[in-house]
């Protein structure tokens, strides 16, 4: 039997491929206004119903959302292990996956990683941008 969420290669379909694209979208503005917590709850939604590479790559942006949430709140022992596992899954994804382009917040978030590693803060106003492309 399928699933009626995803295809079986772990796509959406039909009207969840609408519901996908929004939170992936809402995702990324949440991201984006420095709301890490919020936009993993946003991305966890269709981490639920994903499979496969899709789940693969929600995960790590998740954990990527998840380890500048601790950066934020001076956690930075968390911070470093989330921004481990995010930047090793995503590693195996091109630069521009399901319409999210984030080859230069990957970049940054490794510098960020080693900075809180050694102890050193991150301000705000250098966190990451995400870009969302209208199409995948």
């Amino acid at each position: 039997m399928s699933d009626e969420r995803s295809g079986e290669d772990g796509e959406p379909e039909g009207s969840s491929l609408i519901t996908h694209r929004s939170s992936l979208k809402e995702g990324v503005s949440l991201f984006n206004s420095s709301r890490f917590w919020h936009a993993h709850e946003a991305w966890e939604r269709i981490w639920l119903l994903a499979g496969g590479e899709e789940k693969q790559f929600l995960q790590g942006l998740i954990q990527l959302a998840a380890a500048y949430h601790h950066v934020q709140r001076g956690t930075y022992r968390g911070g470093v292990r989330l921004f481990d596992s995010a930047l090793r899954r995503l590693a195996a994804f091109g630069p521009l996956h399901d319409g999210i382009d984030r080859a230069a917040a990957v970049k940054i978030a490794a510098v960020h990683r080693e900075r809180i590693a050694s102890g050193a803060d991150v301000a705000e106003s250098e966190y990451p941008k995400l870009i969302f492309s209208a199409r995948p």
